[in-house]
């Protein structure tokens, strides 16, 4: 329910951002947003506190929001806070943030390696995924997991590639362990 909630404010607040052809102005102060909402917990402990009235959650959201953001994504937090759904505006801004990449063909690339890698390193796997895929802009989060032995794992949606030692290892245990003397 909870997944099917985000997704229909993501949507309405997507289509406002395409109608309005404001998508990257949108997608930064949805990432903005995201950010200070993640960093601040006790805002979050406030705006979803149970005794604490719903026009007194609003008032608040506007003094905090008014100059800071624009009057359509100020709108919509109120929103959110009159229909008591301020639990989902993680949900909901991470999925706005996702439909706006896919509109403006953007990918994002989780990129796990054994060892950090350095700036021509990522340029190449940034090149190379370019490449490969439909999207004119790529984001990529690197990630370190010295688990891996070595190679790397790069999951995009629902599709992963993973060229790590460590899933090497384990199919060849697997083979090794289904072969019967």
């Amino acid at each position: 329910m909870a997944k099917l909630v985000s997704k229909t404010y993501a949507q309405a607040l997507f289509e406002l951002a395409v109608e309005e052809e404001k998508t990257t102005p949108f997608l930064e102060e949805a990432g903005g947003l995201l950010e200070v909402l993640r960093t601040n917990a006790e805002f979050g402990q406030f705006m979803n506190h149970p005794k604490i009235q719903k026009e007194d959650k609003v008032e608040v959201v506007k003094n905090v929001f008014q100059d800071k953001i624009s009057k359509e994504m100020l709108g919509f937090l109120v929103t959110i806070v009159e229909k008591d759904r301020y639990t989902e505006i993680e949900a909901i801004l991470g999925e706005v943030i996702s439909l706006i990449k896919e509109y403006n063909n953007i990918g994002t690339a989780y990129v796990t390696t054994a060892i950090a890698i350095n700036e021509q390193e990522k340029q190449d796997i940034e090149s190379r995924l370019l490449a490969t895929t439909h999207y004119k802009m790529i984001d990529c989060i690197y990630q370190v997991d010295s688990n891996l032995i070595g190679g790397m794992v790069i999951k995009m949606g629902d599709r992963v590639v993973d060229s790590s030692i460590r899933t090497k290892l384990d199919k060849l245990q697997r083979e090794l362990l289904a072969i019967q003397l």
